[in-house]
């Protein structure tokens, strides 16, 4: 548990602003809204200067608004980027129970005064319409007609008294439209809107419908099907899955929304009564059910695909809190380690592991034993990707890649300038650094203006630079970083040879390539495969000794132009250079 907030009464209203760093919550005892920052873990109040009970809270979709609504009818707007308050005494005459905002950052609210109102982010009221019934569960989307609006969220979707859906029009507000459904469907318990202008309506005695909102099949039944036996008491949809989810009886039931006809997948909850609210996440990765007793049930729905590899290593996201480490070729036993959350990014190295989210890392020695927790370390902004070999870590953040020992003690001080660096280098202050890649020996980096730079670790020094045409947005180094792939910002391919400068332009290369895999078998022939969403494809050409010998005697004629370089440039380092890329 993150944190605990005791209310001085019944919560009445509780949800986060759109970047989920702010959870706002009411009650029916004050007129204080509480705020809780998720960044420090504070919690701070906020008076709404409204005295009567509140009973509405919700966040804009697109801004930092935040409506507050009473039992009496009163709007309170306050925008929480700037602490202004617009108070809006008497946008209804009754309580107000329901709403919902727009991409065009429009709120509509109902009411027991059985209207609905549409008010700007000012609280100025837009448009107005009466119902017969008290209304409920306000949503906004697009409802589709014989010419494309470009309005975006043009209809306001509303519950008539659980019996009917309303559907008003705001490019026609004199012709809204009431939909009836069966009695034998029993009450309209919650609905979805998806795809083109579809409706998906879950109903009280199990059953759930589609609807169309196109004026040439309005009122039609596209799907009609009984989930649930006894009763539904509540549907979700996960666009992002294409799924459909329905939970009523004791089991959630799943549906593909291309074919509703078939069941994806059923999951019963044995030991459970009484299930309420389903819901989703956005990503569609977590599926939670509530039941009325305050119990809550969290179903993980997508694993998300998260990796890394070193030589013959992968490893890879088998659970949210679990890292699986093996080896592919000699199939040893796999290692499984535990982590304390779940991670945006995975980097393996020969002897490490690092795992992390947003600016912080954390890292693993691995053996034949297991895994042990080194330490943990934050960078200066949120962690893009992370690559290991066997002594540093290459950290790419906005724009930059820092560079550290991983193993060195960030927090103190140290002598030796090998321990950190920071990319690129104050000359290239209008570089931003794209792509990254670490091999033995280099590190190499790309950037939005088109340089590619190779920095040699054992000497700490750049040891060659290449200005591409455009900006380069992905490189793709062999084992040794003597052959690279890189893609510019037109999609175009290339291959480029580090020994001789030399570029080619790879024919019929695809621009929905994602990714290039190198052979790291030594023989007389280089080999990569690129990955595109559809396929994978295999190219291999010669290469001969004048090409290692060509690189060493370029790296030689580097060092004697820089001084520094030429004194510790070594035969013994130019031998392990050529048998380095000799075994590549």
């Amino acid at each position: 548990m993150s944190d605990e907030i005791s209310l001085p009464g019944q919560c009445t209203g509780v949800g986060w602003d759109k970047d989920g760093d702010t959870l706002a919550m009411i009650n029916d005892k004050t007129g204080v809204i509480f705020l809780w920052d998720a960044n420090n873990q504070k919690t701070s109040q906020l008076d709404s200067g409204l005295r009567d009970t509140l009973t509405f809270l919700l966040w804009s979709k697109v801004g930092q608004q935040l409506a507050i609504g009473t039992n009496k009818g009163n709007l309170l707007i306050y925008n929480h980027q700037t602490s202004r308050k617009i108070p809006i005494l008497g946008k209804h005459t009754r309580k107000i129970t329901c709403g919902s905002w727009s991409l065009q950052n429009l709120l509509a609210l109902g009411s027991e005064d059985r209207t609905i109102s549409i008010s700007n982010a000012e609280g100025d009221t837009v448009r107005q319409a009466s119902v017969r019934a008290d209304p409920a569960e306000v949503q906004f989307s697009e409802m589709k007609g014989d010419e494309r609006s470009t309005m975006g969220d043009n209809t306001v979707s509303v519950i008539i008294g659980h019996k009917t859906l309303f559907l008003y029009n705001m490019n026609d507000p004199e012709n809204p439209i009431e939909l009836a459904f069966q009695q034998r469907y029993g009450s309209i318990v919650h609905y979805e809107w998806y795809g083109d202008g579809y409706i998906l309506i879950g109903f009280s005695q199990g059953y759930f419908v589609v609807i169309s909102t196109h004026m040439k099949e309005i009122g039609q039944e596209l799907f009609q099907a009984r989930n649930h036996k006894d009763n539904l008491s509540s549907v979700a949809i996960s666009l992002s899955l294409n799924k459909a989810a329905s939970v009523g009886d004791n089991c959630i039931k799943i549906h593909d929304l291309s074919d509703l006809k078939e069941m994806y997948a059923i999951i019963n909850l044995d030991d459970e009564r009484g299930l309420d609210k389903l819901s989703w996440t956005e990503d569609g990765q977590l599926l939670a059910v509530s039941t009325k007793k305050g119990a809550l049930h969290v179903y993980l729905t997508k694993l998300p695909m998260l990796g890394d590899c070193s030589n013959t290593r992968i490893a890879f996201l088998t659970s949210l809190l679990e890292v699986t480490v093996q080896d592919v070729v000699r199939q040893d036993s796999p290692l499984v380690i535990s982590i304390d959350l779940e991670p945006s990014f995975i980097g393996l190295g020969p002897f490490h592991l690092a795992i992390g989210m947003n600016n912080r890392a954390w890292f693993y020695a691995l053996s034949d034993d297991g895994a042990e927790k080194l330490k943990d370390r934050e960078y200066l902004g949120t962690v893009q990707s992370i690559q290991l070999n066997a002594d540093y870590a290459a950290v790419r953040f906005e724009g930059k890649v820092q560079l550290h020992v991983i193993e060195g003690d960030a927090a103190a001080p140290s002598a030796d300038e090998r321990d950190m660096r920071l990319f690129p280098e104050k000359e290239q202050k209008e570089a931003r650094i794209t792509d990254h890649a670490i091999t033995v020996d280099f590190l190499v980096y790309s950037t939005n203006v088109g340089g590619l730079h190779y920095f040699y670790l054992e000497d700490w020094q750049f040891v060659n630079e290449y200005r591409h045409m455009v900006g380069i947005r992905k490189i793709f180094c062999d084992i040794a970083g003597t052959q690279l792939i890189l893609i510019d910002d037109k999609s175009d391919g290339f291959v480029y040879n580090p020994v001789n400068d030399h570029i080619t332009e790879i024919p019929n290369f695809s621009p929905t390539i994602l990714g290039v895999l190198w052979d790291n078998s030594p023989h007389d022939k280089v080999s990569m495969k690129v990955m595109s969403s559809s396929h994978v494809s295999r190219s291999e050409w010669g290469r001969g000794l004048y090409m290692i010998l060509s690189f060493i005697f370029r790296v030689f004629l580097l060092a004697m132009m820089k001084t520094r370089f030429l004194f510790t440039f070594t035969v013994k380092k130019l031998c392990r250079l050529a048998l380095v890329f000799w075994l590549v």
